[in-house]
């Protein structure tokens, strides 16, 4: 997690993409059955917030026994 999310936060990749609109975050980072959740704040360099980690279970994501609204 530490290595993809410090080069190019914001940048689409096989594991990393953008998220359509919704409550949680903008991006979504897959680490196996994981999902990392985050938003990037281009200051003078770009900054991650993450705003959630959740587990996948075929099409709903669970993050504290409760369904994320993606």
């Amino acid at each position: 997690m530490d290595v993809q999310l410090t080069s190019e936060p914001a940048v689409q990749t096989r594991n990393r993409k953008r998220l359509r609109p919704n409550q949680v975050a903008e991006w979504e980072l897959r680490v196996g059955a994981f999902r990392v959740y985050y938003d990037v704040i281009d200051e003078p360099e770009p900054v991650v917030i993450i705003r959630g980690i959740g587990v996948k279970d075929r099409e709903k994501t669970y993050a504290g026994g409760e369904e994320l609204p993606l």
